[in-house]
């Protein structure tokens, strides 16, 4: 993998919690469940064409790391940042690591 390769993973991977963070509490407060849609088809479906289609995550070797991993660390970091109740968040974060296995083991078999 380049370094080019590298930061694009990386800005990739930073962009889909940053978003997620960001804007997704903001819809649902502001629209309600439907914010909560709209919120998923638009930064999923943003960060997704963006990651996959662009590609910024570049998947390399046996390692695939997807946007799930990106989503729960990034949001993980970001609570510890902040000072939120970091046991609550690690609990979190090994779901999305299960998940993410869970994902890219599917993903093998299938294709």
């Amino acid at each position: 993998m380049t370094f080019a390769n590298m930061i694009t993973t990386f800005a990739g991977a930073f962009i889909f919690p940053f978003l997620i963070r960001l804007c997704w509490g903001k819809m649902c407060d502001f629209w309600g469940a439907i914010g909560g849609w709209m919120a998923a088809g638009f930064i999923v479906g943003t960060t997704w064409t963006l990651n996959h289609g662009v590609p910024f995550m570049v998947q390399s070797g046996s390692a695939w790391i997807d946007m799930a991993w990106a989503a729960g660390i990034g949001l993980f970091v970001a609570s510890a940042a902040s000072g939120d109740n970091i046991k609550k968040g690690f609990v979190n974060a090994i779901f999305a690591i299960i998940g993410g296995i869970l994902g890219g083991f599917i993903l093998s078999c299938l294709g």
